[in-house]
């Protein structure tokens, strides 16, 4: 069983992504220094993985992960791949839905193509950073089903990390519980009771461009 930790159960709100990354590198500064790579969950994942990995002078990177998007309720993720191709399908919601094998194969085909596409924008700026006996932190600014942030931490045990932390500012309770089989170790500092979207528990919540993402990018290579 993995160890895992919830800080509080309160809804109050960070001010934004910056603040997010700010608290969990206070609860992470164990794990501080050149061994540790810090990778984000585009795109609003990178800016708080971008603040971790400044306050941790940590390597910084990015991890393609895409949901696949159920049909007819695009917020309700029915799966995902990863930057390697994984698919991992959730065949509850596969089955209730009764998502059919074309559909399940025509977005899976239209999420690799957006993964080949950012990772044609994303790794001429950051090339791909070796996990291998690493310490790995996976971070996004929040999740709520975690079907995008599993194939996330997949895609990283798949390359032997010498361990695999997950870091998230705020998620439902029951999702940090199902993530926590995949990492070594999960941190997350609030998982209210009542929880509706990841945005409301931030009181700025712009949503990031490729060039945001780019410039986190470019600002974490400099360090």
């Amino acid at each position: 069983m993995a160890n895992w930790r919830i800080l509080s159960r309160s809804s109050e709100t960070f001010a934004d992504r910056t603040e997010a990354g700010y608290l969990l590198a206070r609860e992470l500064k164990a794990f501080a220094g050149e061994n540790t790579v810090v990778l984000g969950v585009p795109r609003g994942g990178m800016a708080v993985a971008g603040e971790i990995a400044r306050e941790l002078n940590a390597r910084l990177d990015i991890v393609l992960s895409r949901k696949l998007r159920s049909p007819g309720q695009p917020e309700l993720a029915f799966g995902a791949i990863s930057e390697d191709g994984h698919v991992s399908l959730n065949q509850e919601v596969v089955r209730l839905l009764d998502v059919s094998d074309a559909y399940i194969e025509q977005e899976t085909a239209f999420q690799l193509a957006e993964i080949k596409r950012r990772n044609r924008i994303f790794r001429e700026i950051s090339p791909k950073v070796p996990l291998d006996g690493q310490v790995a932190i996976i971070t996004d600014d929040g999740v709520a089903t975690g079907a995008t942030f599993a194939a996330a931490l997949a895609a990283a045990r798949n390359e032997r990390p010498g361990k695999l932390i997950a870091a998230l500012p705020v998620s439902p309770e029951d999702t940090v519980k199902s993530l926590a089989r995949l990492a070594d170790e999960l941190i997350c500092l609030r998982a209210p009771a009542v929880f509706g979207a990841v945005g409301q528990f931030y009181r700025d919540f712009q949503q990031l461009d490729d060039d945001d993402v780019l410039n986190i990018l470019r600002e974490g290579k400099s360090r």
